[in-house]
């Protein structure tokens, strides 16, 4: 046989077997929900989102004044921190604080109640992932490009697609852990976001911002070592193939979160204090080039100099 009909042969061996993995292993209980069926409206969805952010809207906006959307940021932002303590609650009376096992904790796929709680949690989440892509959408209209980084493009997009997945073939089980954590942070988070966008008079308050990226980095930290676990467990029934990409995505996560707070805090720190000590620096050195005549009539009685003065007209 040609070998270039055997390799092609083989590829669509594996192509028709991954195919059928998905189409086997979907959970049958949340197919029929809104933006689990298929991946093609997510897909459309994000499409959309990077056109926006990254062309359209900058391009929109290059010629028109920020928009002040001062209520619509807090409203929005109150609504983001009410649902985020909806899903804490609901992640851990679903499974995560009598029910589940935090060693290895397969995915349940029965319909009894305790499991489609926590299937209907995972599903909430996902939407709040969706609507989360309002947060770039605002940076744009407000013109704060600088916003619109790397990282937050990447993690804005990135988190939808877990959400489908998640919904659509592991509703429950081991890695729900990581949207009760990161829905906690996303209570602070949110709640920062409100009070900021309430005006200065409530900014001078917010000394805390940088705490927030630290808690993100400790989040990655917990998921990544309750993700990698299950690699040494030969018993669990969780998929260790879903478990590695999240512990892979964990670890990207440290490292991105880790260099922008070295970045934002840490190394513009350090150049604001070599910053003050040389602008002190140069003003001793001016102080002391001043002429030793002048310094010592500065230090003489203003009477006396006075007379000096009227001497010498």
């Amino acid at each position: 046989m040609n070998p270039d009909v055997q390799i092609s042969e083989a590829s669509n061996g594996i192509l028709d077997r991954v195919m059928k993995f998905f189409v086997d292993n979907q959970d049958e209980r949340t197919k029929e929900w809104f933006l689990s069926g298929s991946i093609t409206p997510l897909i459309m969805i994000l499409v959309t989102y990077l056109y926006f952010c990254l062309y359209a809207g900058p391009r929109y906006m290059a010629k028109r004044k920020p928009f002040k959307l001062e209520n619509v940021l807090i409203a929005y932002n109150a609504v983001q921190v009410l649902l985020s303590i909806v899903l804490v609650y609901e992640g851990i009376e679903g499974g995560w604080r009598k029910h589940y096992n935090y060693s290895c904790q397969p995915v349940d796929y029965s319909r009894n109640p305790v499991a489609m709680r926590m299937a209907r949690a995972v599903w909430m989440y996902y939407m709040c992932k969706v609507v989360e892509l309002l947060d770039t959408v605002f940076f744009v209209l407000r013109k704060k490009q600088n916003q619109v980084s790397f990282l937050h493009v990447y993690h804005h997009s990135l988190m939808p697609v877990c959400g489908f997945i998640g919904v659509k073939y592991f509703a429950g089980g081991h890695g729900t852990l990581l949207g009760v954590i990161n829905s906690f942070i996303h209570v602070c988070m949110y709640a920062y976001y409100m009070l900021a966008a309430m005006g200065p008079k409530v900014q001078k308050y917010l000394w805390w911002k940088r705490y927030l990226t630290v808690m993100q980095i400790v989040q990655f930290i917990i998921v990544f070592f309750h993700t990698v676990q299950v690699q040494f467990q030969p018993n669990c029934a969780y998929p260790k193939p879903i478990a590695a990409l999240l512990t892979l995505n964990a670890g990207l996560f440290i490292y991105m979160f880790s260099s922008f707070y070295v970045h934002s805090y840490i190394r513009k720190s350090n150049a604001a204090a070599k910053r003050t000590a040389k602008a002190g620096e140069e003003n001793n050195n001016q102080l002391e080039c001043k002429p030793k005549d002048t310094v010592e009539v500065n230090k003489r009685p203003a009477v006396e100099v006075a007379g000096e003065l009227k001497k010498t007209l």
